[in-house]
Formats: structure tokens, C-alpha cells, sequence
């Protein structure tokens, strides 16, 4: 709260191009009904000078993509900072230490994110099972005995294996969909207890029997340096012939020369990809011209629809948090090191 007589004031340091972008009108007149709001005027995100001298007298602050980190420069002329608001999923690249030991609450529209992701997923599942997007090309070359010609085998969602590697939000929201399906759920997850994964449905198991049993492998994991490269050519060697990977999570989840090898040399059925380790996906990557394997350029985090919404889900819980309401998307200090 801001002191007796003081009105609520809060920086949006998002530039103007992107707040279009992630942002609804209804939403920042919300925003606008509580609190006295300095926008960004710029079309590019805020320096750290910048964001310094702007945070002064500041009771909340909303970002988004590519803005400044929140260190002790940035921190010691925020006098009055008490929450932090970022419009976007991870809050990693711009939280500090400091900020919590400052006190100073965060919360993200992770949330919101979930839920456009988990339906992408299931739809990449799908596609590869039933090997929907070379049928597309196909007709898009007059190929209709193309059903009849091609190489590969298809395959039902129902009744499968899902191993889900990582159970947050958007694995949470994937389980969700799947339930019509009837598929068998297992699950990966280190700081995940065997009773919580039954109350999903899941049964919770070690890395080598998820990839062993699963008919698709799904990653949901965080971006740590205990999960980087966690699926190698080792890993690859355990999956079966008939399976397919899904990575929708982060590129460095997976050694990319050991799955192109595992792709080339038929070891899984195939994979759809979402994230890699270098983005833009290099030019002269061979995952371009492999024909098992579906790319797409880091478009699963949420449809124009659902990027409206980000900056209304932070304002409700700035809403939330100056009149002395719980908060709905809180970002725990402890468990900042495991969250995507």
C-alpha cells in the first residue's frame, strides 16, 4: 500500500508496439481506475538507466519481454516498489535476488500462457500420430493417391502412453485435454510426490521408464542446468521405434546433433518442435530437410487471442494486491530456480 494521501502509481516500462500486442482497452482502463500510470513512450524496451530514474516514487512496475533487469542500481531508487508485474511467462532474466529480499512481490501471467500451449502441444500430438501436415502438402501439390504412397504409419490418441517430462502449469492444462482420450499418463518430475501426480490421474516415474513406455514423450521443464541436454543420444536409444517428442518447454532440454541423428536414423518415429537451443533455428540446420519432423518458430506460448490477455492477467492481481486481496499468480522466491 502507498502511504496515507499518496495515490497508486505505476510504471509500465512495455514498449508501445508490444503493449498493443498484449494488452486490451478494458484491461488498462482497470489499470487506470486505482492507480496514477506511466507508460512507456518509446517503441523499445527501457535501459537500465532508464528504468532507474523512472522508478522513483513507483508503486508498481509492469513489464514484459526484453525489459531491464532489476538490479541494485535499478533497486536503490526504487523507493516505494512493492510489486513487480511481468506481462509474459518467465521472470527469470528479469528478477534479482534482491528484488525478494526487498520484499518486493512478483507475479506473471504464466497462467495465461499455460493453457495456449498445452492446447498447441495436443495438436502437435495429433499431428504427429496422424501425420496431419504432410497430408496438407501433399494436396497442396494435387497429390491425392499421396494417402495411399506414403512411407509411414499412423497412429490413435486414444488409449496411448504420454510420458510428461516436468509437471507445471501448462502440463497441469495438457492432462486437462487429454482426459477424453483416455490415454495413460506418466510422469517425470523430481520435485513432483507420487501421491500428486495420482491425484492427476499420472502415475509418477523415473526418466528411463518414461522414455522406455511412452508412446509420446511431451517436455515441460524448466531451462536449468540440471535439465540441460537432460535427452541425448542415450535417452534416444530408450524411446521406442514408434515414438514421437514434443518440445514445446525450451530448446536446451535436448542435444539437438543427437536427435537429428536419432530422426535420420529412424530410432523414434518422430518429433515436433516448437523451441531450440539457438532461435532463430540456424539456416543450415539439418532439421529443416528431415521429413520427420514438424518445426514451427516459437509459436506455442499463445495465439493473438490469448497474447491480449497478459497484461489484464497482472493488472487483475495488481487490482487484487493494492486492495488487500490474495493474489492469484504469485512467483514464489523458492521455487524461482525450478519454473519455466
Amino acid at each position: 500500500m502507498s502511504r496515507k494521501g499518496e495515490k497508486i502509481r505505476v510504471l509500465v516500462t512495455i514498449p508501445r508496439s508490444l503493449y498493443k500486442k498484449v494488452s486490451r482497452v478494458e484491461d488498462e482502463e482497470m489499470l487506470k481506475s486505482f492507480a496514477e500510470c506511466v507508460f512507456n513512450q518509446l517503441d523499445r524496451n527501457l535501459n537500465e538507466e532508464e528504468l532507474s530514474e523512472l522508478i522513483v516514487d513507483i508503486d508498481g512496475c509492469i513489464t514484459s519481454w526484453g525489459s531491464p533487469r532489476f538490479t541494485e542500481t535499478v533497486l536503490n531508487n526504487a523507493n516505494r516498489l512493492k510489486i513487480i508485474g511481468h506481462a509474459a511467462g518467465s521472470v527469470k532474466p528479469y528478477v534479482t535476488d534482491a528484488v525478494f529480499k526487498k520484499g518486493i512481490v512478483v507475479v506473471n501471467a504464466a497462467s495465461t500462457i499455460a493453457k495456449p500451449v498445452a492446447e498447441f502441444t495436443l495438436a502437435m500430438i495429433l499431428n504427429c500420430l496422424r501425420g496431419i501436415p504432410k497430408y496438407v502438402e501433399a494436396m497442396r501439390r494435387r497429390s491425392w493417391n499421396y494417402k495411399d504412397q506414403k512411407s509411414f504409419s499412423t497412429y490413435d490418441l486414444r488409449g496411448k502412453t504420454i510420458g510428461i517430462i516436468g509437471f507445471g502449469a501448462v502440463a497441469r492444462e495438457l492432462v486437462k485435454l487429454l482426459k477424453p482420450f483416455e490415454t495413460s499418463l506418466i510422469i517425470y518430475d523430481p520435485y513432483l510426490e507420487p501421491s500428486q501426480a495420482a491425484a492427476w490421474g499420472a502415475k509418477k516415474v523415473d526418466l528411463t521408464e518414461l522414455l522406455a513406455c511412452s508412446d509420446v514423450v511431451t517436455l515441460h521443464a524448466a531451462s536449468t542446468t540440471e535439465t540441460y541436454h537432460m535427452l541425448g543420444e542415450k535417452e534416444f536409444r530408450l524411446m521406442k521405434p514408434t515414438s514421437y517428442l514434443i518440445n514445446t518447454s525450451r530448446g536446451a532440454l535436448i542435444d539437438e546433433n543427437a536427435l537429428i541423428k536419432a530422426l535420420k536414423e529412424k530410432r523414434i518415429a518422430g518429433a515436433a518442435l516448437d523451441v531450440f537451443e539457438q532461435e532463430p533455428l540456424e539456416y543450415s540446420s539439418p532439421l529443416y530437410d528431415l521429413e520427420n519432423v514438424f518445426l514451427t518458430p516459437h509459436v506455442a506460448g499463445g495465439s493473438d487471442e490469448s497474447m491480449k490477455r497478459l497484461f489484464g492477467t497482472v493488472v487483475e492481481d495488481f487490482k487484487r494486491f493494492f486492495s488487500g486481496e490474495k493474489l492469484v499468480n504469485t512467483v514464489p522466491y523458492e521455487k524461482l530456480k525450478i519454473l519455466a
